[in-house]
């Protein structure tokens, strides 16, 4: 064959889908047809244009053995050590001029070659598939010297027949992937843009008779506990199901009775589809999906929501994720109490869903679509309102639908994402429907709901939310007769998100709010030799959207985040209710399906923060939605005078596949008596030399009353603080303008607050400082008062806060701070073990807790205020016991708030030889701002008048 010196590169910028390939079907993994996987190391060449190399490559002959090489599934960017060019971050503006269907001349375009032999068993009958499950964005393909074809929609399967082209040894796959084409306009999706082959390639052998598709029905009547089977094939042949007894014909219906499947209860029925050339395993799943009274009901049930957005994340791999990895994300969702997961924005990895039947998650499957760059021109020019490119808008739904429509935990498909209206959206769910009456439809940008069965939105703000549970929203009439999500909420950037608790009391409040799902589960940190991890613009992107794209529940290296914890408190499943005082507890059953009965429940009374004693408690298998008052046993007899209270836990009384025995599920914790606050007799009197005042074990500078030390402990002296490292979600998006706090604090001088030592006196029982805290250039300022006492051996400081002047803004943080020369170990009793802040501390656990300094830290990809303990009785480190009158936020870092505040990456903070210790009387709320909304007004902290006190002592 012949090769063309100057190749023609028009399919790159042609709208239609492509050309060649086989028509979508479903998915699966034969029993007995054979597979050879392709993936492996691939000879690979880059040029810098479409058009730079001829097609000569894939002739048969061809010597690529100088080429370079990469593994493929990957990402040429993210393999060569920066000699494949790099990742380019934006959130949605597209990284090339926007002028569809055209994309620039430079366009980085891989050359890929991979010779393989057939094994010795291939069978010589029937026919092959060639298999792509993932190439970006663009690819053209060749086999043994014959071009197949070429192909868009970078997150979606494409299928060539190559039977006749296959030779027992040397075949030559060459394939050619163009970085840029006009697909890149329909998938402008909020993620890192990784050109490359990153998902499977596969030979598939394909029998004489063998099932091409086959489509699974399997619904279920709740009302009659019976399942009806009936699977459709292009191919026909017979059904089995074993365990039920069925073998049937296919396209013949049968109905047994059976279990239903749910996130809760993943039951499922293996079976195969026999046909004259092979045998299919099936994974049947029976439930039936509906909109009924308004509501999103399965198996007659109304299901409540409480997912996750998931985008494919290795920080190492990019979208490369292989079953372990797959596997690793549900298992700790399962664990972290989630029920869904929204498939941001594309269809994932086939063996993703496969986990998702086999473990219990809801699903709603997206198609690989978003053309959200087109908001800058008010829309002008949308590709979902150009009928020109409605055909590659329906190959993008079938391509899902056929692959996918066989996953029992799918109950939505959705159109897309962020790509505004128009009739190519329209056509597709007009398909959809057609194709699938047994699920429903979604997409957030139709908010008059004309083509979707759900009113779905993005960071709707909790007082907008609670009318839309009241339907006082208006909106179409169609709009207000459906049920409501939140598509995406909870903006999981940095340090955050709070007011989750807030909006879970909203959707159990309301039939019509049905839940939503967290934006979004990973962080997508590229991992980095000097920085740790790298976010946008680290690799010299002229555009890019910095640390937009570290917004997960869980780290890079998948550690889950403070927020996951806190999401798994907020939505679990059992909800312990409990009055310390009288001693019974209410237990309620949150789940949609399951009752209790897998769940042992556990009791243990603390004083003082410590288990004194511990025991079961037993709880009724309470079915959903109901509740029980259960007696506890009498409190274990004890020294009176401490703090005491009960823990009652929900465990998981066996192991299950997801989590073993003893897993935690659920916990509530109930005071009995009361913390009686730490008194300290002003009974020593101050007594100043020429430079030292001395009062009980400390001494204090004669001059400006500021603390040395506190018996053998040196101390950095303790001032007045109000600023902390702003979060992401303090310094809010770009598009709000009102409360972006973070800029707001700054713009008031916050961060550069000036300490005016006003008086130092000296009484008969307390030494008295008073100064003004206050920032250059504005006329507010706080007047405020230290005033030490001592009984001789305890210090006590008690802190009098006046503001001055018209303050506009909360402030970010109210209380001391000071250094140790020396501290490492940390223990302390209050809340834990991880952070909290006014709105993010559900999941705070009051006990007796212990850390290291370091361990205290939270890794925030961008560094960020991280690490406060709410609640705190009482902290000690660096040879210093730290009461506090009231309860305190602690935290305790190696170098100063303003450091932190500097550092734009983990490996910007040096230790210092001091550490830097905050004593707060209060914390400015979190909020979810980064994207959705601040802070509620309940968690602002006002600049109003506060006092506030700790004793120190010595605990040597």
């Amino acid at each position: 064959m012949s090769f063309r010196t100057t190749p023609s590169v028009d399919y790159v910028e042609d709208v239609s889908p492509g050309r060649g390939a086989l028509a979508p079907r479903a998915w699966y993994a034969s029993s007995d047809a054979k597979s050879l996987s392709l993936n492996g190391s691939w000879r690979f060449r880059l040029s810098a244009t479409a058009d730079a190399e001829d097609e000569s490559f894939a002739e048969e002959g061809y010597d690529a053995g100088d080429w370079a090489e990469v593994t493929v599934p990957g990402h040429w960017v993210l393999q060569g050590d920066g000699a494949f060019g790099s990742p380019i971050y934006t959130n949605h503006l597209y990284p090339f001029p926007v002028d569809p269907p055209h994309v620039p001349t430079e366009n980085p375009t891989g050359d890929h070659v991979r010779v393989f032999d057939l094994p010795a068993d291939w069978p010589a009958d029937g026919g092959a598939v060639l298999r792509f499950d993932g190439v970006e964005s663009c690819a053209r393909v060749w086999l043994n010297g014959t071009e197949l074809g070429e192909f868009k929609g970078s997150r979606l399967p494409h299928e060539f027949a190559v039977g006749e082209l296959l030779k027992p040894a040397g075949n030559v796959l060459a394939v050619r992937v163009h970085q840029w084409s006009a697909g890149s306009y329909l998938e402008d999706q909020d993620q890192w843009w990784l050109p490359g082959i990153f998902r499977d390639v596969t030979l598939l052998h394909r029998p004489t008779g063998s099932a091409g598709d086959f489509f699974v029905h399997a619904s279920y009547d709740h009302t009659t506990g019976e399942g009806t089977l009936r699977v459709d094939s292009d191919v026909d042949g017979r059904v089995s199901v074993p365990a039920l007894d069925i073998d049937v014909a296919t396209g013949e219906p049968v109905t047994v009775a059976v279990e239903p499947w749910s996130a809760e209860t993943p039951k499922l029925y293996d079976g195969e589809l026999i046909t004259a050339g092979e045998r299919v395993p099936l994974r049947i799943g029976f439930r039936t999906v509906v909109l009924e009274d308004g509501l999103i009901k399965v198996n007659g049930k109304a299901i409540l929501f409480k997912g996750v957005n998931r985008h494919e994340w290795h920080p190492e791999k990019g979208r490369a994720l292989d079953l372990a990895t797959m596997r690793e994300d549900v298992l700790l969702m399962k664990r972290h109490n989630l029920n869904a997961v929204r498939t941001s924005h594309y269809p994932p990895h086939p063996a993703f869903l496969d986990l998702c039947d086999e473990l219990g998650l809801w699903v709603i499957d997206e198609c690989d679509l978003e053309t959200h760059g087109f908001t800058e021109q008010a829309w002008r020019d949308n590709p979902v309102d150009d009928d020109r490119w409605t055909p590659a808008l329906l190959d993008r739904a079938a391509r899902m639908v056929e692959r996918d429509k066989n996953h029992p935990s799918i109950v939505f498909w959705s159109l897309g994402n962020e790509a505004g209206t128009g009739r190519g959206l329209t056509a597709m769910a007009e398909w959809i429907h057609g194709r699938d009456p047994e699920r429903l439809v979604h997409y957030e940008g139709d908010w008059d709901c004309r083509d979707t069965d759900v009113y779905s939105r993005m960071y709707a703000f909790h007082d907008e939310v609670e009318k839309i549970g009241q339907r006082l929203d208006g909106g179409t009439h169609k709009r207000r007769e459906l049920p409501f999500i939140q598509c995406e909420y909870g903006h999981a950037m940095g340090n955050g998100p709070g007011g989750l608790a807030d909006y879970q009391r909203l959707f159990e409040a309301h039939d019509r709010l049905q839940g939503g799902f967290i934006w979004e589960w990973i962080d997508h940190g590229v991992k980095h030799p000097e920085l740790g991890y790298a976010y946008g613009g680290d690799f010299g992107e002229e555009l890019h959207d910095g640390n937009f794209v570290c917004d997960g529940l869980i780290f890079p290296d998948r550690r889950p985040s403070p927020g996951l914890v806190e999401y798994k408190k907020v939505i679990e499943p059992v909800r312990i209710e409990g009055d310390g005082a009288d001693g019974t507890v209410r237990v309620t059953n949150k789940y949609d399906f399951a009752d209790l009965s897998a769940l042992a429940f556990e009791w243990s009374y603390q004083v003082d923060g410590e288990t004194v004693e511990a025991g079961a408690l037993s709880v009724p298998a309470l079915a959903p939605g109901e509740s029980a008052d259960v007696k506890l046993p009498e409190p274990p007899s004890h020294e009176s005078g401490g703090e005491t209270q009960w823990t009652v836990r929900a465990v998981l009384a066996s192991g299950t596949a997801w989590a073993p025995k003893d897993h935690v599920v659920a916990w509530g914790q109930f005071p009995v008596s009361a913390r009686q606050s730490p008194a300290v007799a002003a009974s020593d009197r101050p007594a100043a030399s020429d430079r030292l005042i001395t009062l009980g074990p400390a001494s204090f500078d004669a001059r400006t009353g500021a603390l040395k030390t506190i018996g053998g402990v040196e101390v950095t002296a303790p001032r007045l603080d109000v600023w902390r490292a702003p979060t992401d979600n303090d310094d809010g998006a770009e598009w709000q303008t009102d409360t972006r706090f973070g800029m707001l604090w700054r713009k008031y001088g916050l961060h550069r607050m000036r300490h005016r030592l006003d008086a130092v006196e000296l009484g008969d029982d307390a030494l008295t400082v008073r100064t003004r805290v206050a920032p250059a250039a504005w006329e507010v300022g706080l007047a405020t008062v230290y005033r030490w006492t001592s009984d001789g051996e305890r210090l006590r400081l008690t802190v009098s806060v006046t503001p001055e002047g018209d303050w506009t803004v909360p402030l970010p943080r109210l209380g001391v701070r000071f250094g140790l020369a020396q501290a490492d170990a940390v223990r302390w009793f209050g809340g834990g073990p991880g952070e909290a802040y006014p709105d993010t501390r559900t999941a705070s656990m009051v006990g007796r807790w212990q850390s290291t300094v370091d361990e205290l830290q939270t890794p925030y990809v961008r560094p960020q205020e991280n690490g406060a303990r709410a609640d705190v009785r009482w902290v000690e480190l660096g040879g210093l016991r730290i009461e506090g009158d009231p309860e305190f936020w602690f935290s305790a870092r190696r170098w100063t708030n303003e450091q932190l505040d500097a550092a734009r990456h983990l490996t910007d903070l040096t230790p210092g030889d001091t550490v830097w210790v905050n004593l707060d009387h209060g914390q400015h709320g979190i909020g979810s701002q980064s994207c959705g909304p601040g802070p509620l007004p309940r968690y602002f902290l006002k600049a109003e008048p506060a006092e506030f006190s700790f004793v120190f002592s010595t605990t040597e």
